[in-house]
């Protein structure tokens, strides 16, 4: 059998398949077509270095043409102590989009790395969940929606109730409710249809898990009078909901860093982090533009400005380079 050289971020991305995975680590392996032996000794690379661990070695040269200017390197660690909150992945994007230059996610690590911004990485390989079988592939085609709960001292228990437009993660409407009944999934769903001021002919299938809520008689002609369909995951299977999940998750990751003492002080933490996560917080999976972005079709021009300040980064780190030595010549 051929060996296959996998890319830098092939390795990164087989290895959060792995990590995510519920099947565990061989299976999963297995299913990849990737032997145990290769994938730790990738592993240990990233545990040790991060990013940068996984790429090709080579050999190395004295000087090279593009390598980044000591006052852009000063530059991104400034940028980075400024926005502590961001990745390497998220600062790199950053930049490139606010700043003006590019400069690719290992350049970013391998600076903060050098710096000593950043710990080396302690991952846990878990588990990983499938995405549902039928994806969509533009807006308002299909929603996620989900519950999820908080705990507020002398209140009790509360249930967000969420809805995600499924093709670019956008938050379409949340409301933070004292129970998970059909009637608030129709006022979260009345709330979504609203915000996106949508009409009867355009409303989107709604994806569902199977809680009592969503199976509900009541639900079902509801959603029959407004005319939107609605598809349920597979019984113990939630990853079927995998990216309302993974919002629930990233999203008390945030939140329960701190305690509440009132429905109002946590509505209005959970304001906040929607507002961040639908504009400000770059998405791995959306090319590293926000779900606002894909949500308002602004992610092509993103997209396609970035190409050319990558290129005109380039094509300036080039001239320098040969000005450098045209001097020295």
């Amino acid at each position: 059998m051929k060996y296959r050289r996998y890319k830098q971020t092939e390795k990164m991305e087989i290895i959060k398949l792995v990590e995510g995975s519920e099947l565990g680590v061989k299976p999963t392996l297995k299913e990849l077509n990737i032997h145990s032996s290769t994938f730790y000794k990738w592993y240990g690379r990233y545990t040790e270095n991060g990013f940068d661990g996984l790429a090709p070695k080579e050999r190395k040269r004295s000087k090279f043409w593009n390598k980044i200017p000591n006052n852009l390197i000063d530059k991104t660690v400034k940028i980075a102590l400024e926005r502590p909150e961001l990745s390497p992945r998220e600062l790199a994007a950053h930049i490139t989009d606010e700043r003006g230059y590019f400069i690719s996610e290992s350049s970013v690590y391998r600076i903060l790395k050098r710096r000593g911004l950043i710990t080396t990485p302690t991952h846990i390989v878990m588990a990983a969940a499938k995405k549902f079988k039928d994806q969509p592939s533009r807006v308002h085609q299909q929603w996620q929606t989900d519950f999820t709960y908080f705990k507020i001292k002398s209140y009790g228990w509360f249930y967000l109730s969420t809805i995600m437009d499924d093709y670019s993660r956008y938050i379409v409407s949340w409301e933070l409710c004292e129970r998970m009944k059909t009637e608030d999934v129709k006022r979260s769903i009345d709330a979504a249809i609203f915000n996106a001021n949508l009409d009867e002919k355009e409303l989107p299938r709604l994806l569902s898990d199977n809680g009592s809520c969503y199976i509900s008689h009541e639900l079902k002609s509801y959603l029959s009078d407004i005319g939107m369909g609605h598809v349920r995951g597979k019984p113990n299977h939630p990853q079927t909901q995998g990216k309302i999940e993974r919002y629930h998750r990233s999203m008390k990751n945030i939140i329960k860093l701190h305690h509440y003492y009132s429905p109002s002080e946590l509505e209005l933490a959970i304001k906040d982090w929607v507002e961040y996560y639908n504009n400000e917080r770059y998405h791995e999976s959306l090319s590293n533009v926000t779900p606002s972005d894909v949500y308002f079709g602004r992610e092509e021009i993103i997209l396609q400005k970035r190409k050319e300040t990558k290129l005109k980064t380039i094509q300036k780190r080039r001239q320098e380079y040969i000005q450098q030595k045209l001097k020295s010549a």
